[in-house]
């Protein structure tokens, strides 16, 4: 079961890897492109979403770092190898895309107050390739996003792209035929709430990860209960749960027990159970005998 479950995790790390190479090449090539692209043709908006998508890049790159950096062993130094890096890199990724919102709303503003006539023809086409670049990278994260931060932050990113490109084509097809180039700012600054509302949980998870909140999933009470359940323990305390990076968890508990003989069937069980809540690295302190719980103590 254990190799099964060590096969998969290895397979799990190869496609991500795959993943990420893939949509870091295509959007560097889209980048290229679509400078290019607004560069003949003195377009500020198509300058604009290529600088954001250098950004997205830099994301994407940041991502498989913290995913490389992972799997770094431990040492003297960092006992716990480089996994909370993957924790800091989601947390890097959801102030990135809030950045760009600001970016989006700043520049839509702008236009507002002071439009600016552009080629809605150029536009479109080069948004509409836009479209499917990044459609096609959300789609390589997609099956993992609800794993992984990190994972779900390169999908929201790939996602918010996609949604930016489907407003660039809108408005590039409306100005094309009508010349309203106010429609392009307005479209703007409803994609840039859309990408606010998908953003704040991203932020909210790995802000919580980073100041070693309990990880979403995960009930404290739960997990005590559960504890609590297996057979020759009386009590539990000093419970603390904790992300060790974006996808693995650790805890750390005191627990009281009958018989101090039975002590490692016991631990036995409780890291058993305790692996099938998603809970992988568990250090347990066995005792004898009730103790009172001080301040330290985290389970009301």
């Amino acid at each position: 079961m254990e190799s099964h479950h060590h096969h998969e995790h290895n397979h799990r790390l190869t496609s991500l890897n795959k993943a990420f190479i893939i949509g870091i090449a295509l959007n560097i090539a889209f980048v290229i492109v679509e400078f290019g692209v607004g560069f003949y043709y003195n377009s500020l908006g198509l300058l604009s979403d290529a600088g954001h998508n250098l950004g997205d890049v830099a994301s994407l790159v940041l991502a498989m770092l913290a995913f490389r950096l992972e799997r770094v062993h431990a040492n003297s130094r960092y006992t716990y190898g480089y996994k909370k890096s993957t924790v800091l890199v989601s947390l890097l990724n959801a102030v990135i895309l809030l950045v760009a919102v600001g970016i989006i709303i700043a520049e839509s503003i702008d236009k507002l107050f002071h439009p600016v006539s552009v080629d809605g023809s150029a536009i479109a086409w080069t948004a509409g390739v836009g479209v499917i670049i990044n459609a096609l990278t959300a789609w390589l994260f997609m099956k993992d996003k609800d794993k992984d931060l990190n994972v779900k932050g390169a999908y929201l990113h790939m996602a918010a792209d996609a949604l930016v490109s489907v407003g660039v084509v809108v408005s590039g097809i409306i100005i094309m035929h009508t010349g309203w180039s106010i429609i392009d700012p307005i479209i703007g600054l409803v994609i840039a709430v859309i990408i606010i509302i998908s953003t704040w949980g991203l932020l909210h998870d790995s802000l919580r990860l980073s100041l070693d909140g309990v990880p979403m999933g995960i009930d404290t009470q739960k997990i005590q209960q559960l504890i609590m359940e297996q057979p020759g323990v009386k009590n539990c305390h000093h419970l603390h749960i904790w992300a060790l990076s974006t996808t693995e968890t650790a805890l750390t508990a005191h627990i009281i027990i009958d018989n101090i003989t039975q002590m490692e069937e016991i631990k036995h069980h409780i890291k058993e159970v305790l692996e099938e809540s998603g809970i992988q690295h568990v250090t347990l302190e066995f005792e004898n005998k009730e103790v009172t719980c001080n301040k330290d103590c985290c389970a009301d």
